[in-house]
């Protein structure tokens, strides 16, 4: 079981920057694959980032090359740090935990709104 919890959603600005982070209840050196979704209303839930154990990073379309994702397995977190942000960009993002032989995991979302 993994109990995952984000924060660092808010209010931007468009061009402005958030970091989200995502807090994981266990060792994540045993979580195979962590990622970063996001769901903005009326729409499918979307990759943004994911990181592997080993290091693996792959990036969804949506908002590649603004985005970037790691993990600090000493502190069981991992980030995604988002730039040039536009109001496309509005939408509840969430933490995703994958450990092979189980459900996916996830976190209750964090609202990020682009907004001047």
């Amino acid at each position: 079981q993994v109990q995952l919890v984000e924060s660092g959603g808010g209010v931007v600005q468009p061009g402005g920057s958030l970091r989200l982070s995502c807090a994981a209840s266990r060792d994540i050196f045993r979580i195979n694959t962590m990622a970063w979704y996001r769901q903005a209303p009326g729409l499918q839930r979307e990759l943004v980032a994911r990181i592997s154990n080993i290091g693996t990073i792959n990036y969804g379309n949506s908002m590649k090359g603004r985005v970037t994702i790691s993990r600090d397995s000493a502190k069981n977190t991992m980030s995604l740090e988002m730039n040039n942000l536009e109001p496309e960009d509005t939408a509840v993002y969430y933490c995703n935990a994958v450990v092979i032989g189980n459900p996916p995991y996830w976190g209750q979302g964090t609202q990020v709104t682009v907004s001047s």
